[in-house]
């Protein structure tokens, strides 16, 4: 099943610097893990925002929700889930080879 994720982050006023630059090593490293595992399929950062669309293939919506729940910011995290469904004028099998 394929998906597309948009997630906003909002940190608290009060969180030092030092502690969202911690955040964003571990988020990095996390999400490369789960790019390389072809888990997540892209990601996409939206100009002007702390927000990002990225896109996930999984098996059943419980696993996808367990990797969402690991991102290091997931409490500091708004995230809206899309499914997704291959449209019949969709002129190619495989939109991630043209990538």
């Amino acid at each position: 099943m394929l998906f597309v994720a948009r997630m906003d982050v909002v940190f608290p006023e009060s969180m030092t610097d030092e502690t969202k630059a911690d955040f964003q090593v571990k988020e990095k490293a996390y999400s490369a893990d789960l790019q390389e595992r072809g888990i997540m399929k892209g990601i996409w950062r939206i100009v002007g925002e702390y927000s990002n669309i990225s896109m996930y293939e999984v098996d059943d919506l419980d696993f996808l929700h367990a990797t969402f729940q690991g991102f290091p910011m997931f409490a500091y995290m708004n995230v809206k889930v899309t499914p997704l469904a291959k449209h019949p004028n969709a002129t190619t099998d495989d939109f991630f080879r043209q990538l």
